[in-house]
């Protein structure tokens, strides 16, 4: 399998205008009010240029889930590299759920596109748990979180918060589900002394 060919210049700064209008139709929750040659009208190509980039409106939608996928993944290495291990994964986790609530239309109908592309989903959600258990390793390397909990535990905190986003004070709810995540995770070395002072017998 041949590597695709580097873009020309203005070859990718068409398509990148579509991505941009595509991505902000779907947070709108526009997108299925408009017809699919809408979207070259909207980002000032012409529908060639669409149709050559994104034959369909669901190959239209992969690459703006994919994109959005990266840009999450960079946020952590950006995090990881510039913070503590700790700060950077609670960061990370508080970041998701600002972005969580502030793309809901775009998540909705990203969900909705995508329901038949099952492996392009399950290569976003690989991607955004390995950005998630590198995190969660250096933070263990500190010595700041425990060792025992695994970031798919981590991940399914986050898939649940998304899956509930429909219910009343959600945001609330979110951010105390991940200071619960955050709080469980942390090492606890007062707990570890009154385990010891118990098994020692020295409070009953």
């Amino acid at each position: 399998m041949t590597a695709d060919k580097p873009l020309r210049a203005d070859a990718q700064r068409k398509r990148e205008a579509l991505l941009a209008t595509a991505r902000e139709v779907f947070d709108a929750g526009d997108f299925f009010d408009l017809r699919f040659d809408d979207f070259a009208r909207l980002a000032g190509v012409g529908t060639g240029t669409l149709y050559r980039h994104f034959p369909t409106r669901e190959a239209l939608a992969e690459a703006v889930y994919h994109g959005e996928v990266a840009t999450l993944c960079d946020r952590a290495r950006q995090l990881q590299a510039t913070l503590p291990a700790a700060e950077a994964l609670a960061a990370f986790l508080r970041g998701m759920v600002d972005h969580m609530d502030a793309h809901q239309g775009l998540a909705r109908t990203l969900a909705t596109l995508m329901a038949d592309r099952s492996s392009a989903l399950a290569e976003g959600s690989r991607a955004l748990e390995q950005a998630v258990t590198d995190l969660v390793a250096a933070a263990v390397k500190d010595g700041a979180v425990r060792d025992d909990v695994s970031a798919g535990a981590v991940m399914m905190a986050l898939h649940g918060i998304g899956a509930a986003h429909d219910r009343p004070g959600w945001r609330a709810e979110a951010d105390g589900v991940i200071t619960l995540v955050l709080d469980g995770l942390r090492r606890s070395y007062s707990g570890d002394s009154l385990r010891e002072q118990n098994s020692a017998g020295e409070l009953t």
